[in-house]
């Protein structure tokens, strides 16, 4: 084999030789691995136990995962979500089965991205998590309360990672330019450090673009520029402009203005958010500022976000883009939302306000004796299907209206079908 090709096999990217072997050396993440926090404790007593890391890309989960297996001289198995199934699962669990039951070493199980999985895929961690087979390290960069089973939360601790901050880079960058050849002034270091906003990996890529195009040169202000380009896009450190733009979509969305609705959702995809996020975003814009008007904007939101998990990138950005589009020229009416929180307030200002006799359920003698439906109207065997008067609040609440539907898209017809059962209601109370 030539010496090409050895050389070839052999690199390896600067994060991956700069990966920690201990803990000491790993940068970040002392809310955890400081002196007496619980996870440092944990390592120290050689106990491990399944947990969720959750946190942005670049804060050292996999270097945390590996770190821990290496503290407590268990097997490590690496999978992704993205490219693993039900299959690859259970081949993992038949090893670590035979590993325990031959050398009584746990094997630990790293899922990245384990928010991929469907809750057919998590379902199969739980047995062998549950009888110790398996001790789980999942990494995700969503919230897991939203991506994963309760089942699998329930047998596993979540620990918080946060990004990384521009001094804590600065140190990553301190001990790679000991393995890099490299003119490198610190006030260029520190625009680097910002660019690569709290991502260690994204740091080191950049850095070794850096060594590859200044061929030994002093590192530029112009050369770091284009380095950085397609990252100058991106949120800024402290998320205000993600959340600034996020704001944009969501009130171009309900100022109909599709055009500018389409730009900001190309702004944040471009900027790296998560497509997921924005997929629930649209769900929420769709019952929050559409709502009755146009029902049908719920589905299409539904569908799309449903379609970009089947799809993924990049073909699936192009379904929410419809779906963004579509909300903002729908009708708009936020009455189900006004109406949603008018109601949520009357339920936590009264408490726990007994059911009307009439409608309760008797399923039992007693209850029926104690006047459970007495008197109930089936509404089917009404005119119309309508029990004109009836009351289906509580006593201290008859007469409360929440939802008034505006004169717009569905919810005009609504309207009109609600005030002519008004209409029957006082013609019953005369």
């Amino acid at each position: 084999m030539s010496q090409q090709n050895n050389d070839a096999i052999a690199y390896q990217p600067l994060a991956a030789r700069l990966r920690p072997t201990q803990v000491d050396e790993y940068v970040g993440q002392t809310h955890l691995l400081g002196k007496d926090k619980p996870l440092r404790k944990a390592i120290e007593q050689g106990i491990l136990h399944s947990m969720i890391l959750w946190g942005p890309p670049g804060t050292g989960k996999t270097t945390l995962a590996r770190l821990l297996t290496e503290r407590v001289n268990a097997r490590f198995e690496k999978i992704s979500a993205v490219f693993s199934g039900v299959k690859d699962i259970r081949s993992v669990v038949d090893t670590a089965k035979e590993a325990r039951e031959k050398s009584q070493q746990a094997t630990i199980l790293f899922v990245d991205e384990v928010h991929r999985f469907n809750k057919a895929q998590q379902d199969a961690f739980l047995p062998f998590v549950e009888d110790g087979t398996l001790i789980l390290i999942g990494a995700t960069t969503e919230n897991p309360s939203f991506e994963l089973n309760n089942a699998l939360l329930s047998r596993a601790r979540v620990y918080v990672l946060k990004k990384l901050s521009d001094e804590e880079l600065l140190q990553v960058m301190q001990r790679a330019l000991q393995f890099v050849v490299i003119d490198f002034p610190d006030e260029l270091q520190k625009i680097l450090a910002q660019a690569a906003d709290g991502d260690a990996r994204k740091l080191l890529n950049m850095l070794e673009i850096l060594v590859d195009f200044s061929e030994g040169e002093t590192v530029s202000k112009a050369l770091l520029a284009e380095v950085i380009q397609e990252n100058l896009r991106r949120f800024d450190k402290n998320g205000e402009a993600f959340y600034d733009q996020i704001s944009a979509l969501h009130k171009a969305v309900r100022g109909s203005a599709p055009d500018a609705a389409l730009y900001w959702f190309c702004r944040m995809i471009d900027g790296g958010c998560d497509p997921l996020y924005l997929a629930r975003r649209i769900v929420r814009m769709a019952s929050e500022d559409i709502g009755n008007a146009d029902p049908r904007a719920l589905q299409i939101a539904v569908n799309a976000c449903e379609v970009y998990e089947r799809l993924g990138s990049p073909e699936g950005e192009l379904t929410l883009a419809q779906a963004v589009i579509y909300m903002a020229v729908a009708a708009k009416s936020n009455a189900v939302y006004v109406a949603y929180n008018a109601a949520m307030q009357d339920v936590k200002e009264h408490g726990s306000l007994e059911v009307p006799l009439h409608i309760r359920n008797a399923p039992t003698k007693l209850m029926k004796q104690l006047g459970y439906g007495k008197a109930y109207r089936y509404a089917h065997d009404e005119p119309d299907a309508y029990a004109a008067g009836e009351n289906y609040f509580p006593e201290e609440l008859i007469g409360r209206q929440y939802y008034f539907p505006t004169q717009r898209g569905l919810e005009i017809q609504i309207a009109e079908k609600l005030a002519q059962l008004k209409k029957l209601d006082k013609e019953i109370i005369k």
